[in-house]
């Protein structure tokens, strides 16, 4: 933001200012594709994902996992460490 608008651009005024981040940030976000979102735009990404990607949509599924599966059965585990004190 700083080397596209903030160094380049002439502010004449607080309303002047606002009016024209308004519209940088409105073009970042709307108009130009981002190369670490598959060169979409982040509203055309948004928008790929609510429409494949139910997952988002559930939060249960957002759960962890467990880290390790648990053991087969029949196998034994090994004796639980107990604190001391």
């Amino acid at each position: 933001m700083r080397d596209e608008l903030l160094n380049q651009t002439l502010f004449f005024d607080l309303d002047d200012a606002r009016a024209k981040i308004a519209n940088w940030v409105a073009d970042y976000n709307l108009e130009r594709p981002h190369s670490s979102l598959k060169y979409l735009t982040p509203a055309a990404y948004a928008a790929h994902l609510t429409a494949t990607d139910d997952r988002l949509r559930n939060p249960d599924q957002l759960r962890q996992s467990s880290v390790a599966p648990p053991a087969p059965l029949g196998v034994q585990n090994a004796e639980t460490p107990t604190a001391t004190g």
